[in-house]
């Protein structure tokens, strides 16, 4: 109750009128609140700060209008503009194999005036702040990563053959990633809207930063469900990557995140207690299951 009437507050001193019904929205990071004209964001973290600096330098077309910004008590929020649409979902539930590709084909030449970006002098420097941000940095940087999960086992929740599968793909991995381009880095379809299968906006911006093209495109196809190879098929099409680097670049990335969230589950006791099993199920696919060796 207190967050809503804060966000009501927000909503009506950006507007200079009454905001109107404001619906709480489910997201991960922020207490989110829906109007028909804006979207209030309150957050107790620093990453808000990040997407706050970067809204008013981001390519046009590419993310909704930031109204307003500032502090509400303890909280700091972002009064944005709503754009038209809601989002696919994370798995494109609900969609046919034709719209898994068109929507693909239109995040990836979207996510084009991203990569293709300059930014400012102030906005690089935001770009190129550290983030833990749990993505594949290099070869030595992941297999560390291996290697201190395995310590922090104690229990031996990691079975033995996934370890080694994560010392296996860690091995094969290229030497260092690539950093020379913006990206926005948790672009899965949560983070997208849509209205009528035309995608309209790119949302959450707080993991912006430099790095590889791929580290999008592994969002896209990783977290498209069913449709993972339908989206796989047309990301290689529209960027001109052999699909079999797409692969690669997918298995890494799965290897890196999952083994980063399984060890803050093994370690920080804040994390939710359902994430373990989560990041378990989706290792078993991705190392017995082979998940991005299957044609």
């Amino acid at each position: 109750m207190i967050l809503a009437q804060a966000a009501r507050e927000v909503g009506g001193n950006v507007l200079g009128r009454d905001p109107g019904e404001l619906v709480a929205v489910e997201s991960l990071s922020n207490q989110v609140f829906l109007g028909a004209e804006i979207v209030v964001k309150l957050a107790e973290h620093p990453r808000l700060d990040r997407e706050i600096a970067l809204a008013a330098e981001l390519p046009a077309g590419l993310s909704p209008a930031l109204l307003g910004e500032g502090f509400y008590g303890e909280f700091r929020y972002a009064c944005y503009e709503r754009a038209p649409g809601a989002a696919p979902g994370a798995g494109l539930p609900g969609a046919d194999a034709a719209t898994a590709r068109s929507l693909a084909e239109q995040a990836v030449r979207r996510l084009d005036l991203l990569h293709s970006w300059t930014p400012s002098k102030d906005a690089e420097e935001i770009l190129r702040q550290p983030l833990d941000h749990g993505g594949f940095v290099s070869r030595v940087d992941l297999i560390d990563l291996v290697e201190r999960l395995a310590v922090a086992d104690h229990e031996a929740v990691v079975r033995r053959t996934l370890l080694a599968g994560l010392h296996r793909i860690a091995a094969d991995t290229p030497a260092y990633a690539q950093a020379d381009v913006p990206v926005h880095a948790d672009c899965f379809w949560d983070n997208w809207l849509a209205d009528n299968g035309k995608l309209t906006a790119l949302l959450d911006f707080e993991w912006a930063r430099f790095g590889d093209p791929l580290d999008d495109y592994f969002f896209l196809i990783a977290l498209s469900g069913e449709h993972d190879l339908t989206v796989l098929n047309a990301v290689a099409q529209e960027t001109g990557t052999p699909p079999d680097v797409l692969r690669a670049a997918c298995e890494t990335r799965s290897a890196s995140y999952l083994a980063s969230d399984i060890l803050l589950a093994l370690t920080r006791t804040d994390v939710r207690a359902d994430l373990l099993a989560r990041r378990l199920n989706s290792l078993e696919e991705v190392v017995v299951g082979r998940r991005w060796q299957r044609s």
